[in-house]
């Protein structure tokens, strides 16, 4: 196929700047080529005319993209404010963030970025007070910052130091070893690692890898026959031992952690994103595992926290919901033998740790944190008071150690860093920044409303104190609804510079996340995932016949699941928004399995194969297969990324090119593609503002905001 056949560039004609509501947007799209593809379901004829879109490494898609950057670009560039804006999230940007330290071998370690360091750096310092030092700065491994941390993992005598790296955005991982002492970087190097940690032991270390795939298929070729091996320091990866593998099941994960003293090792089986099957082995000799089956798959979770006088404690929702622990007997671990520690509460129990001889539980109520100390009978002890409502994260200690450390941030306040007395109880702040960002001026508010079956459900509402209810605000809507995930207060510097020009923000707790544990996830999954959209949609609804808003003045956002919450709401009710923001989405619900990881997230959505019935219900929402003709849509802009190997670019690609051919044309619709980024994780600060400039740009220019930056706080 050639380039020529594939796209008509040369048709390019730059009308930006009528783009609104009283003349309809003058946007010649590149012309994409159709080819004849058509899949058979059930009987039932699917087209997939944008097939070849699919293709990554093809030299017609790379022509595509830039044809669609160029587009995109031209019309950012003439939204008048977009450097302003630019320059207002890079000041706010601008402050040092601070990760939470944890203690190996007596020394301290941590992450920080100074501001606006494409890469948080870490460091290591011998005390508290001790000044300290760099130990390994991820910014000196790309000249662009595109090479990011994506694990590490330090040895108990804290000799060693293994850390991963991730390139462009991409979910594959290097492992690389550092001595400490020295800084000294040793040979050991490990490839294609992927959904792995690093766990220590001996003179070695447990990780998760794929066979090396084949050329080409590195970013889009279907993820089969996932390994856990034992690496031994000194030694090539191609005399790594293989522990753990299933040759009869190709689409199955496996991951290897141990306890905190590494007497016992552990491997979680999963072939989705939720449930797992759980094995324990001694880990005396690493040569001799012998592998008990603790938990079978795949209808419930199982994790270790760690062990009582060699009872295993597990955090499971088996025959419990919203979470629960038991202490399993690792010489008789059939489950009648199971003993409750931690019973069902009314929360969710979210994270477990042993600290200081305490046990610590963290719960969601209602999204929000809330953390408690029990002894290791199970016995109540105190409650870890929060400085708010929001988001605990990073609780760090051992069980020996009287102190921790753990995160805290809520919407409008930034992560802080706390330490802790165990014994006493006592929290002080340990790391706190300034942020050129005024917290008091605003208020965060939750409500409950009636979704379209009157299920109730929660969202967090933000906007400056005395805002007037006129029907007129600019507001932002982002949600999520999916896999067990839970949405919860957290500080974002990109939301910041909307929330100053009077923007109002809006966090919904959807059904399919785990807010309220696994009954609300599963109310949300499969056959139920319309549930998912009308809660979207009936938030909407409710902040506009609340005068929060109007449909004129609403966008909606979200990422990946979110994505496709994005794509299917605008589908389903385009005149609902003015502005749609799909990033990463998964918008080809028929084929998502083929590519990748895609085949884990079958728990949640069942594929186009399972049934008849499935595919018709899928087919019923999926975002690229309900784009109508001559429907003027919201003014969309969809984020993606080229070496995006967890949701394919081809998804958007697809749904984009699918929306510049049938769309009415009133509002733009543009695909923003970047290059060298993946699906999120580790990408550098400088894309990060770029991107934030784009996005909030687009967004303020096509709700009518006029933005100033020359006095942005009340």
């Amino acid at each position: 196929m050639k380039s020529n056949s594939i796209l008509l560039i040369a048709i390019f004609i730059f009308l930006m700047t009528s783009c609104n509501h009283e003349k309809r947007c003058n946007i010649e799209y590149p012309v994409t080529a159709k080819v004849d593809t058509v899949d058979i379901y059930f009987g039932h004829e699917v087209a997939d005319p944008y097939r070849w879109l699919e293709d990554d490494n093809s030299e017609e898609t790379a022509e595509w993209v830039k044809a669609q950057n160029v587009i995109t670009n031209e019309y950012l560039s003439k939204i008048p404010f977009r450097d302003d804006l630019n320059k207002r999230l890079t000041e706010i940007w601008n402050y040092p963030k601070y990760g939470v330290p944890f203690k190996r071998g007596g020394k301290y370690f941590f992450l920080k970025n100074d501001g606006i360091q494409n890469q948080s750096v870490m460091y290591i310092q011998n005390t508290l007070d001790d000044k300290p030092e760099v130990l390994l700065d991820p910014n000196k491994l790309s000249e662009d910052g595109t090479v990011a941390l994506a694990s590490l993992s330090i040895t108990k005598s804290g000799k060693y130091l293994a850390y991963s790296t991730a390139s462009g955005g991409s979910d594959w991982n290097e492992i690389f070893v550092m001595e400490i002492e020295n800084r000294k970087m040793l040979d050991d190097h490990i490839n294609w690692v992927k959904f792995s940690g690093v766990s220590w032991k001996g003179d070695g270390f447990f990780y998760s890898a794929y066979d090396a795939p084949k050329e080409g298929d590195e970013l889009s070729g279907q993820n089969q026959f996932h390994k856990v091996y034992y690496h031994k320091l000194g030694t090539p990866q191609s005399e790594d031992k293989i522990i753990f593998q299933d040759k009869k099941h190709p689409l199955r994960n496996f991951y290897a952690y141990l306890t905190e003293d590494q007497k016992y090792v552990m491997i979680s089986e999963s072939e989705s994103t939720s449930g797992n099957a759980l094995y324990i082995a001694k880990a005396k000799n690493v040569n001799k595992l012998k592998f008990v089956k603790i938990a079978d798959g795949f209808d419930y979770d199982y994790y270790v926290i760690d062990h009582i006088n060699h009872k295993i404690l597990i955090k499971t929702n088996q025959d419990a919901p919203k979470g629960k622990l038991v202490l399993v007997d690792f010489k008789h671990p059939s489950q009648d033998n199971w003993k409750t520690f931690l019973a069902e509460k009314e929360n969710v129990l979210k994270s477990v740790g042993i600290y200081g001889n305490q046990l610590f539980a963290e719960y969601l109520e209602d999204a929000s944190s809330r953390a408690y100390f029990y002894d290791l009978e199970g016995n109540f002890l105190s409650e870890l008071k929060l400085p708010a409502i929001g988001t605990l994260f990073g609780f760090n200690g051992k069980k020996k150690e009287k102190t921790a450390f753990y995160g805290f941030t809520s919407f409008t306040f930034p992560s802080s860093v706390y330490k802790f007395d165990i014994e006493t109880g006592k929290s002080e702040v340990y790391k706190t920044s300034e942020v050129d960002f005024d917290p008091d001026a605003y208020e965060t508010k939750q409500v409950f409303y009636e979704s379209k079956d009157s299920t109730k459900v929660p969202m967090f509402i933000i906007n400056k104190k005395g805002i007037e209810l006129n029907g007129e605000n600019p507001t932002l809507l982002y949600g999520y609804g999916g896999f067990n995930i839970s949405l919860t207060p957290s500080f974002s510097i990109s939301r910041a510079a909307f929330l100053e020009q009077g923007g109002v923000y809006v966090m919904v707790n959807l059904r399919g996340g785990g807010e309220y544990g696994e009954e609300w996830h599963e109310a949300g999954m499969k056959m139920e995932k319309q549930n998912v959209f009308d809660d979207f949609i009936y938030a909407a609804k409710w902040l506009i016949s609340n005068k929060y808003t109007s449909s004129e003045k609403l966008a909606i956002i979200g990422g990946s699941n979110g994505g496709l919450l994005v794509g299917a709401c605008m589908t389903q009710e385009p005149d609902l928004f003015k502005v749609a923001i799909p990033i990463v989405g998964v918008m080809d619900m028929l084929r998502y399995q083929n590519f990748t990881i895609g085949w884990a997230w079958a728990s949640d959505y069942g594929t186009s194969a399972d049934s008849e019935e499935l595919f018709n219900y899928l087919y019923g929402y999926s975002p690229l297969h309900n784009i109508k003709k001559g429907v003027d849509y919201p003014a969309t802009m969809a984020i993606t990324a080229d070496h995006d190997d967890r949701v394919v670019p081809a998804h958007t690609f697809k749904f984009m090119a699918t929306l510049q051919e049938n769309d009415g044309g009133k509002y733009p619709v543009l695909a923003r593609i970047e290059s060298k980024a993946g699906h999120g994780a580790g990408k550098p600060t400088a894309k990060q503002i770029e991107e934030s400039t784009d996005m909030y740009s687009f967004i303020m220019y096509n709700l009518g905001m006029k933005p100033t930056f020359d006095k942005v706080n009340p």
